[in-house]
């Protein structure tokens, strides 16, 4: 996504973190307890770089949907979202070479429409639901069940493209 505002990583160095909700935990303080999480641990394996971390949620209320593990909890997640609003969060964090960090989550209002058991049977034998928070990714096939949207769609993709920039450049960086 960064490449599509021409910005070209130098590196991509994924974390590796547990990624479990603590107990009581909103959804909105996981994805900046993620996102701050993935920066932090991998910028002391680049002390000297701009390091973006970055994870994003769908909930329905406090429940979160992770990304399901088959088709039945593909189809369960569906059945959820259907004909109802839900919310996309997105953790974002830059940690600075002199050690600042900046964060952010952005959330955005996705409503689906009321899906038929036909839309459902063809959307999972398609396979989009795969590795997938809440079993849909929005610019993909699921883009057609979306009947409204308030926020970032970019965000909604995996990377809010505005609050990264500005994260970015609020800490220095420049293009």
């Amino acid at each position: 996504m960064l490449r599509q505002i021409g910005i070209e990583p130098d590196h991509v160095d994924p974390a590796d973190i547990d990624e479990t909700p603590q107990r009581d935990e909103t959804p909105r303080r996981l994805a900046l307890r993620l996102a701050r999480g993935k920066a932090m641990a991998t910028a002391v394996r680049h002390p000297k770089a701009f390091v973006l971390g970055a994870d994003t949620l769908v909930a329905v209320g406090r429940r979160i949907l992770n990304k399901p593990a088959d088709e039945a909890e593909a189809r369960a997640m569906l059945g959820l979202l259907s004909g109802r609003a839900h919310k996309v969060l997105t953790g974002v964090a830059v940690a600075a070479p002199d050690g600042r960090i900046a964060d952010r989550v952005i959330e955005t209002r996705v409503r689906f429409k009321r899906l038929t058991p036909a839309e459902v049977d063809g959307f999972i034998a398609g396979g989009d639901w795969r590795d997938a928070a809440g079993g849909y990714k929005i610019h993909q096939r699921a883009g057609a069940f979306i009947v409204d949207l308030h926020g970032s769609y970019t965000a909604v993709v995996g990377l809010p493209l505005y609050e990264t920039v500005s994260l970015l450049t609020g800490l220095g960086w420049r293009a």
